[in-house]
């Protein structure tokens, strides 16, 4: 069947990473994926979480937030509301938890992470891009401060892409539309190495089989592999230090 935007059921959209775009933090990148845009800017700071104090390790984390706008209606800041909603607390820490999975925290050393991600124009994918982007800005930040002579706390790659079931068809990189229409909904966080971090697969008022979801599985390796081809080309020579 033939996609809104004209695309193969397993293609993806074009990506665009920009990196520095922000000239303040220790790693900034711009992910635009199709008409979804996410600020993703990494700040390293001197200090852990009170429960790691002492441990010599270090701390990953991420938030996340909808600008006003960047859907089709306005919502309202949630600093506004003065409360987060639930939605935004499970994505970052989704997003948290996904770039821990590919950092060595002992080699870190006893220093803070925090990947800030910016929603300026959702299109669907806004928690996969995020990911996406806010890899690259971990890499960009931690390359600053790292000693050259001494092991890079990341690890390997990481990526994230959305898959699902339209109209009974596995597709790969689902924008709103689609993903709004979806049977099933799902979003895939991989390593470098093939291997997964999380899969979070949910049927809206429908059901899957092993088969479909083997099918979903396969369209997300792709799609992830993809996407860690693009890291490594904006990252440039940094993305040899990943894994060393």
């Amino acid at each position: 069947m033939k996609r809104i935007d004209g695309r193969r059921a397993d293609q993806g959209r074009p990506v665009k990473m920009t990196k520095n775009f922000i000239i303040y933090p220790e790693g900034s990148v711009l992910i635009e994926v199709g008409n979804t845009r996410v600020l993703c800017n990494a700040t390293v700071e001197e200090k852990v979480p009170r429960f790691l104090a002492g441990t010599g390790k270090g701390w990953v984390t991420a938030e996340y937030s909808l600008l006003p706008r960047s859907t089709q209606d306005r919502n309202s800041r949630e600093a506004a509301r003065g409360k987060q909603s639930g939605r935004t607390q499970e994505i970052q820490r989704l997003i948290g938890r996904s770039l821990r999975s590919i950092v060595d925290l002992e080699s870190l050393g006893e220093k803070s992470v925090t990947i800030d991600c910016d929603v300026l124009q959702a299109d669907g994918g806004t928690r996969t891009a995020s990911i996406t982007g806010g890899f690259v800005a971990l890499t960009m930040a931690l390359d600053k401060v790292c000693p050259k002579d001494k092991p890079f706390p990341v690890k390997d790659f990481c990526s994230a892409i959305s898959v699902g079931l339209v109209d009974g068809k596995e597709m790969m990189d689902l924008c709103y539309a689609e993903d709004s229409n979806a049977e099933v909904d799902m979003n895939i966080v991989m390593t470098g190495a093939g291997n997964f971090v999380e899969i979070q697969g949910t049927g809206e008022e429908h059901t899957f089989t092993k088969t479909q979801l083997g099918k979903l599985l396969d369209l997300g390796e792709k799609g992830c592999k993809n996407l860690i081809a693009n890291q490594k080309k904006v990252l440039g020579k940094i993305a040899d230090r990943v894994g060393n």
